[in-house]
């Protein structure tokens, strides 16, 4: 297999220190502050080879075992070797996590998703209805900055749950982690979901756009609905990407039977293509969080935005990201 090639910024660079530096006794304070500060500044080199070897090659599942070594005789030399699958659905903390998926949470995922096309449908008839072809310029430049800030949203959201927090959380830790969670030790599990389960919570996001937006509609005047259409127009086609959100994601993990029109979006990024999203899936997915389109991932990564944050978040409160992440990868009996 050919290796990936990887955009220059998928790579992140490497701090270089000084040979003849003096070391000095530093407090513990010091020691952990140098020791984020140092995360930040010298994360893991992407190389390609690393993506072939550490990410979970979905068009390729064979191989999908470690080897880990088991001593049987309490310290004698002879071993044994076990195979264990590293993800998929077969993994024990994906199989743990599956079954956390509840009745609750399916109704939960298909009302939003019923009012959310019905809103989808009504904002639609009621933007074409008040539509003016000199007003073209103004929805095409809404489209892009709709399509920007759903990218960008869909990175601060996956960001922050696949970092952050623990499926033991109440009500927020079983209904809205435990998906991110899964999804990192057996990504292709998205693609044995159906459509409400794939969308359903991004379905839930978009409906507050959505209904302000309705709102509007039928209380203000002509008037007031012109003057302000580029900014409807832009909350509309916004709304429709966070809500596709799930579903473009699920694609970037589909290797057979696509439409050509979906190949021919993610051949040509116009949506997240699947090699893009691969660098993502690199243990221990520090980086590429955008899952619309996938355009802002590698100006958020040239500025280190995601590492930033981290480094500040850990000094702050001293919680280690993706520790709950870890915690399931390891999960094997």
């Amino acid at each position: 297999m050919d290796l990936i090639s990887l955009p220059p910024c998928s790579r992140r660079t490497e701090l270089t220190t000084m040979a003849n530096e003096q070391p000095m006794a530093l407090s513990p304070a010091s020691t952990s502050a140098i020791k984020i500060s140092t995360t930040f500044l010298k994360t893991p080199v992407k190389t390609d080879q690393d993506i072939l070897q550490n990410s979970m090659l979905e068009d390729d599942p064979n191989s999908n075992t470690i080897l880990a070594s088991t001593d049987l005789t309490g310290g004698n030399a002879a071993n044994h070797l076990e195979k264990r699958p590293r993800w998929g659905p077969r993994h024990k903390g994906a199989q743990e996590l599956a079954k956390l998926y509840s009745n609750g949470k399916r109704t939960q995922e298909l009302v939003c998703v019923y009012i959310c096309i019905s809103l989808m449908v009504l904002n639609l008839a009621l933007i074409l209805r008040h539509f003016r072809f000199e007003r073209i310029s103004n929805v095409v430049v809404a489209a892009i900055f709709g399509i920007l800030t759903a990218d960008f949203g869909s990175g601060l959201v996956h960001w922050g749950a696949d970092t952050w927090g623990s499926v033991d959380l109440p009500i927020v830790g079983k209904n809205f982690l435990r998906p991110f969670r899964e999804h990192h030790i057996d990504p292709t599990s998205i693609t044995r979901h159906d459509f409400i389960e794939t969308n359903g919570d991004n379905f839930m996001v978009a409906l507050p756009i959505l209904g302000k937006l309705a709102w509007n509609f039928f209380t203000r005047t002509n008037a007031e609905i012109q003057q302000d259409y580029a900014i409807s127009a832009y909350l509309f086609l916004c709304s429709i990407f966070i809500a596709m959100t799930n579903q473009i994601h699920k694609w970037s993990h589909t290797y057979w039977g696509l439409p050509r029109w979906v190949l021919f979006l993610q051949n040509n990024h116009i949506i997240l293509p699947r090699r893009h999203h691969r660098i993502h899936h690199v243990a221990p997915h520090e980086t590429y969080f955008c899952i619309t389109t996938g355009w802002l991932n590698w100006p958020l990564e040239k500025i280190k935005f995601w590492s930033t944050l981290e480094a500040i978040i850990e000094l702050s409160t001293g919680h280690k990201p993706r520790a709950d992440d870890l915690k399931w990868a390891q999960k094997h009996t």
